[in-house]
């Protein structure tokens, strides 16, 4: 049979055959050679522990060398049937290795494999108990030492974390640490979350008043129970405040609430932490094998120093503590900043009747609201992709396919089409003297989130605004001195001040690393987030994958969890993984650490 009879799936599945064959041998290295020179392989922890991805057949072939003997990968099959496009053939696939079932994806051009996606999907020896492994929950037949649900419930509670020590502990109660704890649960994991909120989504209720979710339900359910078919397109933050309480209490997380970690340090002759945490004004120690900070992708918020500001006699707060808009009618408002925040409060403000001008240092990328859903997340993440199949896991599979360094290039055309389709909306923003950029290179939001994870704005309402001069705007300058009740810019214009916001951000997430438990060990990991592409706030050289996120660190046992709802959701699947084997007691040598290239 030639080439050009056999279908796109046998044709996976003879490259896989071979493959398969290759790996088997005494040379597993080989395999490389049934890659494109250039190609890629992105693996999510099934064969090297890590999250990383390998660029070019010799690097494939490094790592197979140093890991196929002890994951032995096989029994590669398609698991749909494969596409074919453009003569590229591309299909979902699974495979097992020596502990885990995995999941992922391929696309062959000319015979050879362009990009592989491997990620392991359960582990053999310790799967969830769902679907026939669910547990019975009722216990049937009589017996005095008979406990509810609820007994067995209260007596955990208060054992775990005193007469009993957790596994793991996750320091950050928000919807990533929520979303990973959850994992953990039904991995048998003994976990607490420490959140120093009275509640579960207080991180949400407490911002400000106006916050709606800016990504769309498709893209932002939580691991194992997805948002209800009638839940909004952008949830408001108090709904997602009260679902993630709810879910807490669904999922039966060991949630203290009210707590705040005071130090953490890790003992090397025990390999254990010690955590210092105050619960409802208590001390309680904790002794643990494994550390997650799940502070969300950001650090500390960065305020900056400008002189004059301790003579101010208005208000002056950063954005995360922002009560709203509704305080400040008839006020004079200044926010530094033109991010997603600064343009929420700034319309925040001018709908409660405040004058409110913006500073925009520095050029933001903004796409609407609409535009974004219709050309860019729409094929994976909305109700169309849904009644066309498209599954969340195989959205977020999908997305995870795709290696970073060509991502760029599929995204480059995409934000083309955004900008002539937007052009008139461009036009105007920019005749208002707003600075507009498409990233360094043009490939737009997702590219300069993924990279520095700031200067971009999804538009609901407040560039329409900026564009109509409703929201006052003072571009390529910042605040050179604070007044007492006025600021003076950069250019000389001196503008009257009731309220100062600053809308400039958050440090590395290492920054809570600093502060928990030492400097010493937050310069150890080394920031946190950017890949090393080499663009504006995101320096070389390049890395190839997220530092530090999700995967082992530089730092025995202490791991960074966050991002977004759909990378918490879709990584947490990973990093629980990791944490499971270990506690089992699997071995899981880590290939393709990088070196720490920047301390913040």
């Amino acid at each position: 049979m030639t080439d050009a009879q056999i279908s796109p799936t046998q044709r996976i599945q003879q490259w896989l055959d071979g493959f398969n064959e290759t790996l088997q041998t005494n040379d597993p290295g080989q395999a490389a050679e049934l890659f494109e020179e250039n190609g890629f392989w992105r693996d999510l922890v099934a064969m090297t522990w890590n999250i990383k991805t390998m660029e070019g057949r010799d690097s494939i072939r490094d790592m197979l060398e140093h890991t196929a003997g002890q994951a032995r990968p096989s029994n590669w099959k398609v698991a749909d049937e494969a596409s074919e496009q453009d003569g590229v053939t591309e299909a979902w696939i699974t495979f097992e290795t020596r502990d885990a079932l995995g999941k992922g994806h391929i696309r062959l051009r000319n015979g050879s494999a362009w990009t592989l996606l491997t990620t392991m999907q359960e582990l053999k020896e310790f799967p969830e108990k769902r679907n026939f492994l669910r547990p019975k929950g009722a216990q049937h037949g009589a017996t005095k030492s008979r406990r509810t649900w609820l007994e067995a419930r209260q007596e955990e509670e208060r054992e775990l974390g005193y007469s009993r020590q957790p596994y793991c502990v996750i320091i950050g109660g928000g919807q990533g640490g929520i979303g990973l704890a959850a994992r953990l649960r039904q991995l048998d994991v003994p976990t607490i979350v420490i959140e120093r909120n009275p509640k579960a989504g207080d991180s949400w209720r407490n911002r400000y008043k106006s916050l709606c979710l800016h990504d769309p339900v498709w893209y932002d359910h939580m691991p194992y129970l997805p948002f209800p078919d009638h839940w909004p397109v952008f949830a408001p933050k108090d709904k997602i405040g009260d679902w993630l309480e709810m879910y807490t209490k669904i999922m039966e997380l060991n949630y203290w609430s009210s707590t705040e970690c005071t130090s953490a340090r890790y003992d090397e002759n025990s390999k254990e932490w010690v955590v210092d945490v105050i619960r409802e004004g208590k001390k309680v120690t904790l002794r643990l094998q494994q550390l997650v900070l799940a502070t969300g992708m950001s650090g500390i918020p960065n305020i900056p120093d400008i002189p004059g500001a301790d003579t101010f006699e208005g208000e002056q707060h950063h954005s995360s503590k922002h009560p709203g808009g509704s305080a400040y009618k008839g006020k004079k408002c200044v926010v530094l900043g033109a991010n997603n925040s600064a343009h929420d409060i700034c319309a925040a403000l001018w709908e409660n009747d405040a004058d409110v001008t913006m500073i925009q240092r520095s050029s933001t990328h903004i796409i609407k609201s609409d535009t974004l859903m219709d050309l860019v997340l729409g094929p994976l993440y909305s109700e169309e992709a849904v009644q066309n199949g498209t599954t969340t896991e195989k959205a977020d599979l999908t997305f995870a396919s795709v290696p970073f360094r060509i991502m760029p290039d599929m995204h480059i055309p995409v934000y083309k089409q955004v900008a002539e389709q937007d052009a008139d909306f461009y036009h105007r923003l920019k005749q208002a003297g707003f600075m507009l950029d498409f990233g360094d290179d043009g490939s737009g939001l997702f590219m300069k989130y993924l990279r520095r994870g700031s200067g971009y704005y999804i538009d609901v309402g407040a560039s329409e605004l900026v564009a109509q001069g409703e929201i006052k705007l003072k571009s390529g300058v910042s605040i050179e001195r604070i007044n007492p009740r006025s600021v003076t810019l950069t250019d000389g214009t001196e503008l009257p001040a009731d309220l100062i916001v600053y809308a400039t951000g958050f440090g590395s997430m290492n920054g809570w690393a600093a502060r928990i438990i030492s400097q010493e060990v937050a310069d150890k990991v080394g920031k946190c987030w950017g890949m090393g592409s080499d663009t504006t706030k995101d320096p070389g050289p390049w890395e190839g994958e997220l530092r530090n996120m999700w995967k082992p660190t530089q730092q025995e046992a202490l791991w960074f969890h966050g991002g977004n709802l759909h990378q918490s959701r879709h990584y947490s699947l990973y990093l629980a993984l990791q944490l499971k084997a270990r506690k089992e007691g699997l071995e899981t040598p880590v290939y393709g650490m990088e070196a720490v290239h920047h301390l913040s």
